[in-house]
């Protein structure tokens, strides 16, 4: 297979960690997973004005396959803590505020949130839609989801956004980065979705 032949597809984002995730999970032949820097361009400022993760994971896909003209992969996810009645969903990476800290500033605003909730009533769950852009414009949507609980303490260095509070289900007293990238991959919210999305695209 020469240069030529490879499929190259645009990723909407700048998270490196989220790159790295989509990379690993979906080792498909023949395609080749960018981001605007990787072109050699800045990232798009795409303004997440949904009020779903699809609605937001569209605008981005849509906004950079026009922009450069390749097929492109954009997804939303985020937390769904039932004792905050599904928050902070689909505002996740800005809980704490647009020029707040960012993941730390969210964690901590999380754990006061949630204050004094006991273990039992912690439960969470990340949430990810996938929006893939083809060529001709077609898309294909594909979501996945991650069962567990938040924890009282930050937990592990590995992963970002609120990985080291969700304790998952399928991993029981370990934080989602205290999992290695293989195992992450393996039951995470955004693995689900992206093994989802190779199935619909039928690789």
């Amino acid at each position: 297979m020469t240069a030529s032949d490879t499929r190259r597809v645009v990723v909407a984002t700048a998270n490196p960690g989220k790159l790295e995730e989509i990379r690993s999970a979906l080792p498909f032949e023949g395609w080749e997973f960018l981001t605007a820097r990787d072109l050699g361009l800045e990232p798009l400022d795409v303004e997440e004005t949904g009020d779903t993760f699809l609605a937001n994971a569209r605008l981005k896909a849509r906004a950079y396959h026009e922009a450069f003209g390749l097929p492109a992969l954009a997804d939303d996810s985020g937390l769904e803590v039932d004792a905050l009645g599904g928050a902070p969903g689909v505002y996740s990476s800005r809980y704490a505020g647009e020029c707040c800290g960012g993941d730390s500033a969210n964690n901590a605003r999380l754990m006061i949130e949630l204050g004094e909730v006991p273990a039992g009533k912690r439960t969470a769950r990340f949430r990810c839609v996938m929006v893939f852009v083809d060529e001709s414009g077609d898309e294909t949507v594909a979501e996945g989801a991650c069962e567990g609980a938040l924890g009282f303490e930050l937990r592990g260095d590995s992963g970002f956004g609120y990985d080291p509070l969700f304790l998952p289900d399928a991993t029981p007293g370990r934080t989602m980065a205290e999992l290695t990238l293989e195992e992450k991959n393996a039951i995470s919210h955004r693995g689900a979705a992206l093994r989802a999305l190779r199935d619909s695209l039928g690789r």
